[in-house]
């Protein structure tokens, strides 16, 4: 099971997929779309796990995605997925 962070740092035209506790990005894109589809797709060929997307330059996090077949911990309150 992994965790990732779709994030944009401050001053960068690169979106990163970082794998959490990582010091290096496990790939980058060009869009936040095709960011996030790269970090579920690690994180499903893992077990599973959340992908938690990042606001763009640097932000905090606005949004988090469980993937299957990870440990939603608030199932009935995730209605946009």
């Amino acid at each position: 099971m992994a965790n990732y962070h779709v994030t944009n740092p401050k001053g960068s035209k690169e979106w990163k997929i970082i794998k959490a506790g990582a010091d290096r990005a496990s790939a980058t894109a060009s869009t936040q779309k095709e960011a996030e589809k790269l970090a579920k797709q690690f994180s499903a060929n893992s077990g599973g796990g959340e992908v938690r997307i990042h606001k763009p330059n640097g932000g905090p996090i606005r949004d988090s995605d469980t993937v299957a077949p990870g440990n939603d911990p608030f199932p009935p309150r995730d209605k946009k997925h």
